[in-house]
């Protein structure tokens, strides 16, 4: 039953690669071969550690250069709101401009309108952002440990 049909598939298959031997060669040496090639790239490009950086008082935050900043959100959730509240008028005296926008699209066309001290910040969810310069986007660099 079993025994002989499996038996004589994997009799088929040793057949199967006698007969062909150059292509059972590449099966077995173009995945070395690939394996040794990134090797030598992750050497080529090792992985970079930096070294701590020591806790320093950087002194007093220069808030003439907030004059006019503008901060612009997405989505408008209660959450959102909330976390503009807290950084426009908690940690500065004078308070920062917050605009709401209803899609990425929408802070993207403020961004290219506004002046130069505008940025935009789009809620992923509760816990993540991405912010938003002229033109590009910023990511945390957390998660970033090599190229």
């Amino acid at each position: 039953g079993v025994w002989r049909q499996t038996r004589a598939l994997l009799f088929k298959n040793c057949l199967i690669k006698c007969r062909t031997k150059k292509s059972s060669v590449q099966e077995v040496l173009f995945p070395l071969f690939f394996l040794f090639w990134l090797i030598l790239m992750s050497m080529m490009h090792p992985h970079r550690r930096y070294d701590e950086v020591a806790n320093t008082d950087l002194g007093p935050l220069d808030t003439s250069q907030l004059v006019n900043f503008v901060i612009g959100f997405t989505p408008p959730t209660p959450v959102a709101r909330e976390i503009m509240k807290k950084v426009a008028f908690d940690n500065f005296e004078d308070g920062i401009i917050t605009e709401e926008y209803l899609s990425e699209e929408e802070l993207q066309e403020a961004s290219a309108l506004k002046t130069s001290k505008f940025v935009g910040v789009v809620f992923k969810d509760s816990m993540s952002y991405q912010l938003r310069f002229h033109d590009s986007i910023a990511m945390s660099s957390i998660y970033m440990e090599s190229r």
